[in-house]
């Protein structure tokens, strides 16, 4: 699938759209995780449509996930995916955490998601946060990664961050 769709099976978008050039993405995701690969910056290959993989870089890896989004299907509420890793942190490693309303009350939200993803597999949960994160914005019109509300285009950065620090390896 290239293009998120609404409810009305319209096209909205497509990943590869809403990552392309991005100025943000590295500096927001990447840039803290700088102690696995010192080569954080990403370049754009306009013919090639996609991020120039480089030594030290997690450019390949930043392709291959905006593919894999694009594979799949975004939830209507992502909120539902990230709840899900909360509640392993809470109930598995017996963290103080609670849910008020829609909102996790903790310290650090995205170490929450990052601890909560180790039994994720293939970061599926992850993968559908970050997915329909990406669908809410473009329904809001907000149709590139650079041009999200501020407090989501971080969040999404986290997300996208925890997912690459758990391929950094492989």
């Amino acid at each position: 699938m290239n293009a998120l769709d609404d409810k009305h099976g319209g096209a909205v978008g497509s990943i590869r759209d809403f990552f392309r050039n991005s100025e943000l993405l590295d500096a927001l995701a990447l840039r803290q995780l700088a102690h696995i690969n010192g080569n954080w910056e990403l370049t754009w290959d306009e013919s090639l449509e996609r991020y120039e993989p480089e030594e030290d870089s997690f450019a390949a890896k930043v392709n291959k996930l905006v593919e894999e989004l694009e594979a799949l299907e975004p939830p209507l509420k992502y909120h539902d995916n990230e709840d899900r890793l909360a509640e392993q942190v809470r109930n598995r490693l017996g963290w103080n955490i609670r849910k008020i309303g829609r909102r996790w009350i903790c310290e650090d939200y995205p170490v929450v998601l990052e601890q909560g993803s180790f039994n994720d597999v293939n970061q599926r949960e992850l993968m559908l946060a970050a997915a329909g994160r990406i669908r809410a914005a473009m329904r809001l019109g907000q149709m590139h990664f650079d041009d999200m509300e501020e407090s989501h285009r971080r969040m999404l950065a986290d997300v996208i961050a925890i997912i690459l620090y758990h391929r950094a390896s492989a």
